[in-house]
């Protein structure tokens, strides 16, 4: 007779991702080990977890074996982290154990001492995490591989026997092949974490892989991290299901011609891609969107890659776009920023805050094709369908510009990267040659769960707004919907 499968306990890390790529957290009463290059953030993990825990009501303990106790304050104090009160109220204990430089030459250092010393801050505070960070400081002080294995082992027996969740971290270098300097640690520890500071196309990023973890499954990929305003930020991908909200009612796109065309305008918490050439209206549309929807007293967040705020709304004061109004009254938030400036993983963090500070109900990007200047093209892809992935989850209506070369196009290649999949309706803008003159046209190439006109649709764009010079055609009438009184039932 089969048993019934027990999951094993855990402390949740509280740390934004970590915790839904662990299924739920750290193995409770257990070792975990953490190991990485130099700047891949090894520290600020392992203080955040005692942090978050001294938070919750569980008391931790930090021993360093490398920096002074007033210089992981300071850290702690960068990332809003402030202990000295948390060190007051016996909810912290931070324990220098840098090793004096005659014991590391004589190799005489015992490391009971440390354990009698840490285990009375362990008792003194009814400690229920410790953290012991580079660890590998210790173990550079035994010549002797067996010694070490043995210290290390008794370590790991004192964690245990005291029920303490811990986390222990060690350095690492690429050419110490992922780890292996002190693989012993990986067999022993029940949990390890892999931190990785990369460099891919000339911009920095970071990377966290967990290897193993006993008795529970766990995320397998690599994942995005960064360091935010208040701690680590993790971008997983670990559902196996799409969690989107369904498709709303439909919302106006601020265009009556343009609303005839998609049967009463867009869909609410659909993916819209605005692709077309430099001129064609990109921005012009999506502002006018964004004003429209402002009117209506919902708010815009506006994400420009191309140009300033500054060099935007005086733009669009051309066409008789004022977005200044909208800006006074706090419906409208434009965020520039240089893709070149920083990794696709600091961008997604930045909007990822202000989407939670702002609460918006539209998204704008603009655009989609100056993404690939974050780093690479798979870099730019990351970014879309992680930002597309929140933003449906939390049912925001999305609208994306991309600049294209020309030609019809599919629509993948209209969206640039690839990630049509996740776009719910396309709108094509493009410009039509005569032998007089340059004239612009309007498609909808496709509009997921809405009827939508299968015209182009001449538009111009004049200094109050796009205007159609024809009257635009709807949608064309569905079979069986003509001359039935009773609605095709």
């Amino acid at each position: 007779m089969r048993g019934k499968r027990r999951p094993i306990p855990k402390v949740p890390t509280k740390i934004a991702g970590l915790d839904e790529i662990l299924e739920g957290g750290l193995p409770r009463g257990r070792t975990t080990l953490v190991s990485g290059g130099p700047g891949s953030g090894k520290t600020v993990l392992g203080l955040e977890f005692l942090y978050r825990g001294a938070m919750a009501g569980e008391p931790g303990v930090f021993v360093t074996f490398e920096e002074r106790a007033e210089a992981i304050r300071l850290n702690a104090r960068s990332m809003g982290w402030d202990l000295a009160p948390l060190e007051k109220a016996g909810k912290i204990a931070i324990i220098e154990a840098r090793l004096p430089g005659e014991e590391v030459l004589s190799g005489d250092f015992d490391i009971q001492g440390m354990l009698a010393i840490a285990g009375g801050h362990v008792k003194r505070i009814g400690a229920r995490r410790i953290v012991m960070d580079a660890l590998d400081m210790l173990l550079r002080v035994y010549d002797d591989t067996k010694r070490e294995h043995n210290e290390l082992s008794r370590l790991h027996d004192w964690l245990i026997d005291r029920g303490l969740t811990s986390v222990l971290s060690v350095k690492t270098h690429r050419d110490d092949n992922h780890g292996s300097q002190y693989e012993f640690l990986d067999f022993m520890a029940d949990c390890v974490i892999r931190l990785d500071h990369r460099v891919m196309g000339q911009v920095a990023t970071r990377r966290l892989r967990v290897i193993k973890y006993r008795g529970s499954g766990f995320g397998t990929n690599e994942y995005p991290y960064v360091f935010g305003e208040h701690g680590i930020v993790l971008f997983p991908l670990t559902m196996t299901e799409l969690i989107h909200q369904p498709l709303g009612p439909k919302v106006s796109t601020g265009l009556k011609g343009l609303d005839l065309m998609l049967d009463r305008g867009f869909r609410r918490a659909s993916c819209i891609l605005i692709s077309g050439n430099s001129g064609a209206g990109k921005t012009t549309l999506a502002s006018t969107f964004a004003r429209a929807a402002c009117l209506r007293g919902e708010r815009v967040l506006y994400l420009n890659f191309e140009e300033s705020k500054e060099a935007m709304i005086s733009g669009m004061l051309s066409p008789g776009i004022d977005l200044r109004p909208s800006i006074r009254a706090r419906k409208l938030l434009i965020q520039t920023a240089m893709p070149e400036s920083t990794g696709s993983d600091d961008h997604l963090n930045r909007a990822m805050e202000t989407i939670e500070s702002f609460k918006p109900s539209h998204l704008i990007l603009d655009a989609v094709s100056a993404c690939i200047r974050m780093g690479s093209e798979q870099a730019a892809f990351d970014f879309m369908m992680r930002l597309i992935s929140v933003v449906k989850e939390r049912g925001i209506t999305t609208i994306l510009t991309n600049q294209v070369s020309g030609g019809e196009g599919s629509d993948e290649e209209l969206s640039g990267f690839g990630f049509s999949s996740v776009v719910d309706a396309v709108v094509q803008l493009r410009f039509v040659e005569t032998d007089q003159e340059v004239n612009r046209q309007i498609f909808i190439v496709k509009s997921r769960g809405s009827a939508h006109s299968n015209r182009r649709q001449s538009y111009v764009i004049t200094d109050r707004g796009i205007e159609f010079p024809d009257k635009p055609q709807g949608p064309p009438v569905r079979a069986g919907k003509v001359g039935r009184k009773d609605g095709g039932k």
